[in-house]
């Protein structure tokens, strides 16, 4: 497969992202061995779809597609699976889940994401599906899993042309890269919430994703 030169240069913009500290990430220790760095992450959420724009270091990047919010139905489209074999986004209901959004497992913003999202979640995965989605292949998110040493965590791909960037409005433009987001779905396929970061090289809130998929799961206990 061809890969975009855009995307390869919006892959080498973001792993060279350094950037201030707003937590101490330090003090946050990892079962696998990984090592959490000081990235900042967002309060604030961009708004998805056409006519809206992220930014990397300042500079806006324009988001394509019809967008989604809070209180709507999860789309219907298909992503692909570790296997190659596509699924619909939206059969993985019947249970809350966190979906997070990365631009390229590659970078290093990225890489923290996903390990957060698989060791800091305090057991939520117990009852909570986590789902990581982005445009790199089935295999190189296979490698990736494998080395993080990630079990807890299912892998989906946006390669085969974007289109769950697009039906989300969460794809960017130019790059052909998913905006760094995060959502959480309740077990009927509403979205309860969601995020974008309006900065690219911040990290999503993913306490506060936690917190509204614990809600969730209380609701229905």
């Amino acid at each position: 497969m061809r890969v975009s030169k855009f995307f390869l240069s919006a892959v080498a913009m973001l792993s060279l992202v350094s950037v201030g500290c707003t937590m101490n990430w330090s003090s946050l220790g990892s079962d696998t061995g990984f090592a959490y760095q000081n990235f900042p992450v967002a309060k604030t959420t961009a708004s998805t779809g056409e006519g809206h724009t992220v930014t990397f270091k300042g500079t806006p990047l324009a988001l394509e597609g019809r967008g989604v919010k809070v209180g709507d139905t999860l789309p219907n489209v298909q992503v692909a699976k570790s296997d190659l074999s596509l699924m619909n986004i939206a059969d993985t209901k019947g249970t809350v889940r966190i979906i997070s959004i990365v631009p390229s497992l590659d970078t290093k913003v990225c890489e923290q994401q996903t390990h957060y999202l698989s060791e800091k979640n305090d057991g939520l995965d117990r009852h909570v599906q986590m789902i990581t989605i982005s445009v790199d292949t089935p295999f190189a998110q296979g490698r990736f899993a494998k080395d993080a040493k990630i079990n807890n965590v299912t892998f989906l791909s946006d390669y085969r042309g974007g289109d769950f960037g697009k039906t989300n409005g969460l794809l960017v433009t130019g790059p052909h890269i998913l905006a760094r987001s995060v959502m959480v779905v309740d077990k009927d396929n509403i979205i309860r919430y969601l995020q974008v970061t309006p900065e690219l090289a911040q990290l999503p809130d993913l306490e506060a994703a936690f917190q509204a998929a614990n809600a969730l799961v209380k609701s229905n206990s």
